[in-house]
């Protein structure tokens, strides 16, 4: 394995929850515990903050947190890991969005197969079994896949479809956690948004729609990423249940 650079965007103009990197989940601020829980992960060989905030930046430099300060310009969190690839070279990037504090090294070892297993991979992603009641959920992100992994589409609507009712149907969530080669992450920048990425709302389209494969790979542990004050409470009972904050 080439190195491998992994990168967590943070802003703070979230529309749902605004200022929430530097929202408190028992006590630290949830970039803190996405990095610290990130950082365990051995398959990375450096871990990075990317922010456009001063607050989120003098936070990480106050607690030796590596940041970055990036451009407010940016679309989206694969934008600006973009920037940091002109920084920071490596072969591979994975993007560790800051709004998920429950990522384990196990997320991360799991993303990174596909490119063990076969050099050609570009771009690989994460999936985790759901029920019938969260497919139905337009905030949960579903993906199908064929036979060997390559995702086939990623939907806000229950995928797939179980026409005649005999079922069983198998459903995904899509963990977006996100692993590129450079030579992804530079065309992904440089190519416009696509019709269905606009349409859904799913910037990983912009791969398929322009053929790009996405490698797909089942994780056993959901996680629930922080887009409400809703998500942050079951966060942190989550952390109150099963830990201590971490150390540093």
């Amino acid at each position: 394995m080439h190195r491998v650079l992994g990168v967590i965007p943070a802003r703070l103009e979230s529309t749902r929850l605004p200022g929430k990197p530097l929202r408190a989940i028992c006590g630290r601020p949830m970039i803190a515990w996405v990095y610290e829980n990130a950082r365990r992960a051995a398959c990375l060989d450096h871990l990075l903050v990317a922010t456009d905030s001063q607050d989120i930046e003098a936070y990480c430099r106050e607690h030796r947190i590596p940041a970055m300060m990036t451009s407010r310009e940016h679309k989206s969190g694969t934008d600006r890991m973009e920037e940091v690839m002109a920084k920071e070279p490596a072969e591979i990037y994975v993007n560790i969005q800051g709004d998920e504090p429950m990522i384990t090294p196990v997320h991360l070892e799991r993303l990174l197969l596909p490119f063990e297993g076969a050099p050609a991979t570009q771009v690989s992603t994460l999936k985790v079994a759901i029920d019938a009641e969260a497919a139905l959920d337009r905030s949960v992100v579903k993906v199908v896949t064929d036979l060997s992994g390559r995702a086939l589409y990623f939907s806000r609507a229950p995928i797939p479809c179980d026409r005649d009712g005999k079922g069983p149907v198998h459903y995904f969530k899509h963990q977006g956690f996100y692993a590129f080669r450079a030579e992804a992450l530079k065309k992904f920048h440089h190519l416009p948004p696509s019709p269905l990425e606009k349409l859904e709302k799913l910037e990983q389209l912009r791969f398929l729609e322009n053929g790009v494969d996405i490698m797909v790979v089942e994780t056993p542990t959901d996680t629930i990423g922080v887009d409400t004050e809703e998500d942050l409470r079951r966060v942190e009972e989550y952390f109150h249940r099963v830990q201590s904050p971490p150390e540093r």
